[in-house]
């Protein structure tokens, strides 16, 4: 389990639908099963319990939800382009498509002002608010349709990371005790909320009413998802006077060992070890601000220099394929654009 949205924060960090139509015709063709006797009915009694005890959830939220709740058995989640790529040269091309791109540019035109008052507002780059957007649910388009409570109560159960779901669980049901419906509470096959796909503890803790109308709606408000995203970036350490780095060239015979993110040092101490621009010029000569390095693919694959926006974009999701996927969609953005 990676992000918050995915929201990874390492471990709770591994973020526009029909609710209920959908729903029905899901349990008709099977995704749900009756529960044996003494087993997932059993367990879903016990987590009422810990709800009401623990967890000060009210007894008309309780009494409301409980009935839904059933036992979730889809064969898992979205596959990953990334499960087939054997590097980031046959990754990011598979995933950066021109359709995508192109909607990019397209989606960004169409909320300008909305994303220029929540870019400010939060101080965080509008071109990256929509580039990951863009790669967790294709603009809205791909968030899930399924009931979060059975889903992660489902997993729970199943023993896939019980504690964590379970943490899931209790935190969907928080959001429905604050008065967000129900119907509206919709994840993904892993109990990702909405569009930017949010955790459940994710949107607790960074989910934001984008357009003042006191609601948070993360499954269809585009303001709402734009001001969530915006939110989780700004508490992970967004800089809104940086960029995310840069690709670089190492000289052969490179320690390697001081990839990986943990080591940070500035532009001259890169520069003293080999280290150059990509196109074999020097580094910048500034001398205020500590980088590190990642290679995914080791040191004949890609090779970056990332600065802090790069870090708070691994708290979203812990993987470099998805958080360079990420900067390289919103500089494409910024071409686009002509920025």
């Amino acid at each position: 389990m990676t992000s918050f949205m995915c929201t990874s924060l390492e471990t709770l960090l591994k973020p526009l639908r029909k609710p209920l139509t959908l729903a029905l015709a899901l349990m008709s063709a099977g995704v749900y099963a009756q529960a044996p006797a003494g087993s997932f009915a059993d367990y879903v009694k016990a987590l009422r319990q810990d709800a009401e005890q623990k967890h000060d959830i009210s007894a008309e939220t309780l009494d409301k939800v409980f009935p839904t709740i059933k036992e979730f058995r889809s064969a898992g989640g979205v596959k990953e382009l990334k499960a087939d790529a054997k590097s980031l040269d046959a990754y990011l091309p598979a995933t950066l498509t021109d359709e995508l791109v192109d909607e990019a540019k397209f989606q960004y035109q169409g909320h300008t002002e909305v994303l220029t008052r929540i870019g400010d507002k939060y101080g965080v780059q509008p071109r990256f608010i929509i580039a990951l957007w863009g790669l967790e649910s294709r603009y809205g388009r791909n968030a899930g349709n399924f009931p979060v409570l059975s889903v992660t109560a489902s997993k729970a159960f199943k023993g896939e990371d019980e504690a964590f779901f379970r943490e899931q669980f209790f935190a969907a049901l928080k959001i429905i005790d604050s008065g967000v419906p129900i119907e509206s509470l919709r994840s993904d096959s892993d109990g990702r909320l909405g569009q930017p796909k949010l955790l459940p503890a994710g949107f607790l803790a960074y989910a934001k009413d984008g357009d003042g109308d006191g609601k948070i709606d993360i499954g269809s408000n585009p303001a709402d998802v734009f001001a969530s995203i915006a939110s989780f970036l700004k508490e992970s350490g967004w800089q809104d006077d940086s960029t995310w780095g840069r690709q670089v060239k190492i000289p052969a015979g490179f320690d390697v060992s001081l990839a990986g993110g943990a080591i940070r040092k500035n532009f001259a101490e890169w520069q003293a070890l080999g280290v150059r621009r990509f196109d074999g010029a020097d580094l910048p000569s500034r001398a205020d601000m500590d980088v590190a390095m990642v290679m995914p693919d080791g040191p004949k694959g890609r090779v970056y220099l990332v600065y802090d926006n790069y870090a708070a974009i691994k708290r979203w999701r812990d993987d470099d394929y998805f958080a360079l996927a990420m900067v390289h969609l919103s500089d494409r953005i910024k071409f686009k654009l002509g920025q």
